[in-house]
């Protein structure tokens, strides 16, 4: 990772990833813990769509899937009670919502490349919720 793809990190991790972590978290209800692999993420030559491919590829789907399980107190309090974690990375090489998304002990799993189907956010959101509800 070179110097353009650090400042590139480090312009989201101090804007739109505070924002979006504020709003999962105004969603949800609590704090949800996030531990986030940033060094599979950060791929050379992507700097310049960073802020746009992480939003769209991993937390506008995720947004999405929670407004939908929190929109009744029961889906509120079932989220709390079973979603502690979410654990982000870039390590399997997966680009569709249906394998990029597992779910265990409490810990939901978003395993996709940052930068292939990026626009492909309906189809990561109802796969996301899926699993979320099938879990909760």
């Amino acid at each position: 990772m070179g110097l353009l793809e650090k400042r590139a990190l480090k312009a989201f991790q101090d804007g739109s990833y505070k924002t979006l972590t504020d709003e999962i978290t105004a969603i949800a209800g609590y704090t949800i813990e996030f531990e986030i692999n940033w060094d599979t993420l950060a791929l050379d030559e992507y700097a310049a769509i960073y802020d746009d491919s992480f939003t769209k590829v991993y937390f506008t789907p995720l947004i999405a899937a929670l407004k939908e399980i929190t929109a009744d107190d029961m889906g509120k309090e079932a989220l709390k009670e079973a979603l502690k974690k979410v654990v982000i990375k870039n390590e399997g090489g997966f680009v569709y919502g249906s394998n990029a998304y597992s779910f265990s002990n409490g810990v939901l799993t978003i395993d996709h490349v940052p930068f292939s189907n990026v626009d492909n956010i309906t189809e990561r959101s109802t796969e996301l919720g899926a699993l979320l509800m099938k879990n909760l």
